[in-house]
């Protein structure tokens, strides 16, 4: 590929963080996606690339383009990233989160990583493209989306249900979270590619009982029973369950770091994979985690109503099962109510994209060897996949073997390293190539 893509990915990067995308979850405080959006649309036409600005509400502002291919016939690829980052606190961060600063090689910002950085990656590849007359194989869709971080209501959701039209053939996808790098040696590199996403359900319980004077005895107190019901979700383990993914990617890390793993108790083994362990121990079972309280208006009112929600992530194929066993933990007197629910993915590794996948990879770093892996977290390929697209995730980066890269996803002093950045370039220019 041309050199000026690696060289012009990282000022993109600083450019896009520095825009400030702060996603809250409320309307009110959301800043919104317009100007990164308008930013990205810029730089397209530079190009000579045209775009299309939909704004699902005011400044929540979607971008979509499409890069014809040598084949029109063939089922186009789908490219995205989401343009809304999650709140941070500058108190918090060595430097200011929104700054783009470059330090101790890394690039530095909210962002970073989740997922301005394959932004910029997909941005600095068309651009070199256009500027070199290249076309690639097929079709390629770029999407760039708003409101990924809240349930993507005002993105990816919104665009598949008011404009499908825009990605008619599109057969596959990628973006957020894979082709990252797990070093097992020197001469090894185990390069994880998202094939599977955990369902999302967002549940409100919701406890009654008889309201009265705080100073008597009451036995029929809404917040007890709420409060016993969140503390036995909380303290529960559910099951290890191996879905088809989990099982590749167990058998497959085994293999290369020379131990067996047990697929009926995988956590031992688990525990072993240092900075990832966190991100693969929550892909083996359903989990239930309570996040916010609500009950009453005054200190000596006992209240008739008490409310928690709690967050569910789900594994393929385990819906129904995980609401029966959530039944059973909190009773039938505490009520379930659904706020937002979004279904698990999950589809084959494999195909000439897998394939492809693998030696791009492996031609920019011979010690890669690509893994598929489940994503406890969701992802835009939830709405994507609705369409019938299969969905993967792959924004390649090459890390140093002691970040904690887990971590960093919505953490503080959020980074990527500068050069992980560059090679993402070249592997993306080849994948997109040969794809």
């Amino acid at each position: 590929m041309n050199s000026s893509a690696v060289d012009e990915v990282v000022g993109l990067c600083q450019d896009l963080l520095r825009i400030d995308t702060t996603n809250t979850g409320d309307p009110r405080t959301t800043v919104g996606e317009r100007v990164a959006a308008e930013y990205v649309a810029g730089k397209l036409a530079d190009a000579g690339i045209e775009s299309r600005l939909l704004e699902s509400a005011p400044k929540r502002a979607n971008l979509v383009a499409r890069i014809p291919g040598a084949d029109r016939s063939r089922g186009a690829l789908l490219v995205h990233g989401h343009l809304d980052v999650v709140p941070a606190d500058k108190s918090e961060w060595s430097v200011d989160p929104f700054s783009g600063e470059i330090k101790d090689g890394y690039l530095w910002g909210r962002g970073a990583v989740d997922m301005k950085d394959f932004d910029a990656m997909v941005l600095a590849v068309v651009r070199d493209w256009q500027r070199t007359g290249y076309v690639p194989p097929r079709d390629i869709i770029l999407a760039y989306t708003a409101d990924e971080e809240a349930g993507m209501e005002y993105g990816s959701q919104w665009l598949v249900q008011k404009h499908p039209e825009l990605f008619e053939g599109a057969t596959e996808a990628i973006g957020e979270v894979g082709g990252y790098s797990y070093t097992v040696n020197k001469d090894l590199r185990l390069y994880l590619v998202q094939t599977a996403e955990k369902g999302l359900d967002w549940l409100r319980l919701h406890a009654t009982g008889r309201p009265g004077h705080g100073s008597f005895i009451h036995d029929d107190n809404a917040v007890t029973a709420l409060a016993e019901a969140v503390a036995a979700v909380g303290r529960h383990r559910f099951p290890v369950v191996v879905t088809p993914t989990v099982r590749t990617f167990l058998e497959q890390v085994g293999e290369a770091l020379g131990i067996d793993i047990d697929p009926a108790d995988p956590e031992l083994a688990i525990a072993k994979l240092g900075p990832i362990a966190n991100l693969i121990g929550a892909t083996i079972r359903n989990t239930a985690n309570p996040t916010r309280l609500e009950a009453g208006y005054k200190d000596n009112v006992i209240p008739g109503r008490a409310s928690a929600t709690v967050d569910c992530r789900t594994l393929p194929g385990q819906a129904e099962s995980f609401l029966a066993e959530l039944r059973e933990i909190i009773g039938p007197d505490v009520e379930i109510e659904h706020v937002h629910q979004q279904p698990a993915v999950e589809t084959e590794f494999g195909g000439p994209l897998v394939n492809a996948m693998g030696a791009a990879l492996r031609a920019e770093d011979p010690g890669a060897r690509t893994v598929p892996y489940l994503m406890s977290g969701g992802t835009d390929a939830k709405a994507f996949s609705t369409l019938g697209i299969r969905c993967f995730g792959f924004a390649p980066l090459q890390l140093p073997p002691d970040l904690n890269f887990a971590a960093l996803f919505h953490g503080i002093d959020e980074r990527v390293p500068v050069e992980g950045l560059k090679f993402g370039v070249r592997v993306l220019d080849r994948l997109l190539r040969n794809s």
